[in-house]
């Protein structure tokens, strides 16, 4: 099958097709490119490339939007049935309320886990020994002050199914308790986390009864609801689940060292942490196709531009009292109590 992909060269007006992806149903993935922004329908499209420098949003900056763009054609020829869920799940995702979106998000993800494209992922990565820990997540609390540390050091705090929900339960302390004004999310170790822990990568075999858990134990439905008071401190790695569910906090500070990247398309799957919803509010869907289509690492300075990321701060420095009050970012209304 041809890869469904429209590439257009927006300097060139005659040659502009008419799309309809307003509703979302169309299953290509559209790329227009220019050499400087141009008037566009944005909703047309997808991903938009501009060699112009510090270009706004939606549009994103590269050295050469031709070679780019032929990059991501390569990408959506390999990787076709998770591109376009992305796409699609990402079109839709104005339309929806936060925890539909969610639910979105989880149904094509568990659809893509089912597919052969994922299956052939998972006999090719190397073994991963499980390394459970014993408290993979450590809560403090000072007076109105939460503090939630996700603490595997040894496997820079990678998510799996145990500290997953350890996280719900210290984030249902804040719904719970509308005394909590503040949750601080940090990482203990070189990195705040890597991602989902690829040692239980795969091994539900039931993409269904894996939706529901989902849905059941999901940090970023809890994280959505208290998003107002959570700042989240980044550093190291933030792969995946660990700048997913980070981008809900209404406030994001990072150290110079933070690498930020989306690798699910390269093993057939779509962002799974809440990171078609969150990253969206803060970038917009056309950046967050291109950052997951892509899979490359946005550095602190670039996140920031973006506006993924609000504050460059270096580890343990103490900022302006100004620098903590709660960013516009936050995804939805706080909800407090349970």
């Amino acid at each position: 099958m041809e890869a469904p992909l429209r590439v257009v060269d927006l300097d060139r007006p005659l040659a502009r097709p008419t799309m309809d992806l307003a509703l979302g149903t169309s299953p290509h993935v559209a790329i227009g490119l220019a050499a400087f922004p141009v008037a566009v329908a944005v909703e047309e499209y997808d991903v938009l490339l501009t060699a112009a420098r510090d270009a706004p949003r939606p549009w994103v900056t590269c050295a050469d939007p031709r070679a780019t763009a032929d990059l991501l054609a390569q990408v959506v020829a390999d990787r076709t049935e998770a591109a376009v869920a992305l796409v699609q799940v990402l079109r839709m995702g104005p339309r929806l309320r936060p925890h539909e979106r969610l639910v979105a998000e989880s149904l094509a993800y568990s659809v893509l886990q089912g597919g052969a494209v994922f299956r052939h992922w998972l006999t090719m990565k190397p073994p991963s020994p499980a390394r459970p820990s014993t408290q993979p997540v450590r809560v403090t609390r000072d007076g109105g002050r939460l503090t939630v540390t996700l603490d595997r050091p040894r496997v820079r705090n990678a998510l799996d199914a145990v500290t997953r929900d350890a996280l719900c339960e210290a984030l249902a302390v804040a719904l719970a308790d509308p005394s909590v004004t503040r949750v601080d999310l940090r990482g203990n170790g070189p990195s705040f986390c890597s991602g989902g822990d690829l040692a239980e990568f795969g091994t539900s075999d039931d993409p269904a009864r894996a939706h529901l858990s989902r849905l059941c134990r999901s940090p970023a439905a809890h994280l959505a609801r208290c998003a107002g008071r959570v700042t989240a401190h980044l550093h190291g790695a933030c792969v995946g689940a660990g700048i997913e569910l980070a981008a809900f906090a209404a406030r994001i500070v990072a150290a110079p060292d933070t690498r930020i990247r989306l690798p699910e398309i390269g093993m057939g799957l779509i962002p799974g942490a809440g990171g078609t919803v969150s990253i969206p509010h803060r970038i917009g869907r056309h950046r967050t196709a291109y950052l997951a289509l892509w899979g490359g690492e946005l550095t602190a300075s670039q996140a920031v531009s973006w506006g993924l990321v609000d504050e460059i701060r270096a580890l343990g420095a103490a900022g302006p009292r100004a620098s903590d009050r709660p960013s516009p970012h936050g995804l939805s209304t706080d909800v407090q109590g349970g």
